[in-house]
């Protein structure tokens, strides 16, 4: 016996809106063409590196971006960590270094709150969490721009802010 035709058409379209086709590629396809601030490579290359993103829906993959600035920022507190540790370390470069230390240590909320919300399915309050974030990085590379030394960090930076774009990208493409 065969379902109806009507049935197995509403099948196929639940299984599109709730994006149990979606691929890290269409995925970052659609972010991409939806916002231009995704940078399409860097989306493919980030999340396919999470061990969960294969089998990921979108919802998935919004949760993998936010888990992975998670990472980043614990990787950056780290970080300066160990810069802080070292001996003769610049007074203005140790200033910078400490007010960044704080700005990941909130940055680390931020990602930890985006995960939290999107998982709860409260989409806005995630892409406000993804958006702290941004500000939090940019607070960072300011501190160094002031205390007129090269940052360490610029490469968390840069990760971060992207890797928040991502996961708000994604979370608006959840329907």
């Amino acid at each position: 016996m065969r379902p109806p035709t009507a049935l197995v058409a509403v099948a196929a379209v639940a299984l599109v809106l709730f994006g149990v086709d979606a691929t890290v590629e269409t995925t970052c396809k659609a972010a991409a063409d939806k916002d231009a601030h995704v940078l399409y490579n860097f989306c493919v290359s980030e999340l396919s590196k999470h061990i969960r993103s294969s089998d990921a829906d979108t919802w998935g993959l919004a949760k993998i971006a936010a888990n992975m600035g998670l990472n980043n920022a614990y990787g950056a507190i780290h970080g300066i960590e160990r810069l802080l540790a070292k001996p003769g370390m610049d007074a203005k470069m140790k200033l910078a270094l400490g007010q960044c230390q704080g700005l990941y240590e909130n940055m680390k909320f931020a990602f930890a709150g985006a995960y939290d919300e999107i998982n709860g399915r409260n989409y806005a309050v995630g892409k406000e969490e993804a958006a702290k974030a941004v500000s939090l990085a940019d607070q960072c590379d300011d501190a160094f721009v002031k205390a007129t030394v090269p940052s360490p960090l610029k490469q968390r930076s840069i990760y971060s802010v992207q890797i928040a774009i991502v996961c708000t990208a994604i979370t608006n493409l959840i329907k």
